[in-house]
């Protein structure tokens, strides 16, 4: 049986055996399940990020039957990992809160999804708080000092996503929220007084 020129390799020499992984698989584009140009593409940009934590949040049998509640501390599963982010569900019991934290060099998105959840953040300009409920979303940079607590009397339950994927949360304690002082009179004000 002498071999064909479809087994030659490619430096023109011959198969050994006579066979070649084309030869043996066939040519994997040749097969549309192995070569797919309808995967959805991996979110690159905040507004990609923030698309995707919209889909994951409205797609709620993907989530749901995931939540639970633990009476010590706050639950949480991934719910997806991609090239360069990672996606958690959390759940929050009444009173249960992140104390205050950063996500190290991570950026992300979050959105709350069930009940409601109180952020206090930390800038330049001093301490600022809202109230967080299901359809809103937040967009934070790395550094961004803030706390997230569950202030209600019901559960809640919040998704977010972390770019790069979350290997740092810094916590600060009470040290880290600056004393509200009063503004300085200006002297001649605090003459008259």
């Amino acid at each position: 049986m002498g071999l064909s020129p479809a087994v030659r390799r490619t430096d023109g020499r011959r198969w050994a055996d006579g066979l070649s992984d084309v030869s043996i698989a066939g040519d994997p584009l040749a097969f549309p399940h192995l070569a797919r140009t309808d995967l959805p593409g991996h979110p690159t940009t905040v507004a990609g990020y923030a698309r995707l934590v919209r889909e994951i949040a409205a797609d709620r049998a993907r989530w749901e039957p995931l939540v639970r509640y633990d009476a010590l501390t706050r639950w949480y599963a991934r719910l997806e990992t991609g090239p360069g982010y990672e996606v958690w569900l959390l759940s929050w019991l009444p009173g249960q809160s992140s104390g205050f934290h950063d996500h190290g060099e991570s950026s992300g998105v979050m959105t709350v999804v069930r009940g409601e959840l109180i952020e206090r953040s930390l800038t330049h300009a001093g301490e600022g708080a809202r109230t967080l409920r299901p359809g809103g979303q937040r967009v934070f940079s790395s550094g961004y000092l803030h706390e997230v607590v569950n202030g209600a009397l019901e559960p809640a339950v919040s998704i977010h996503l972390y770019t790069p994927g979350l290997t740092a949360m810094n916590q600060y304690g009470a040290a880290a929220v600056p004393e509200q002082h009063p503004e300085p009179l200006p002297r001649e004000q605090a003459e008259r007084h």
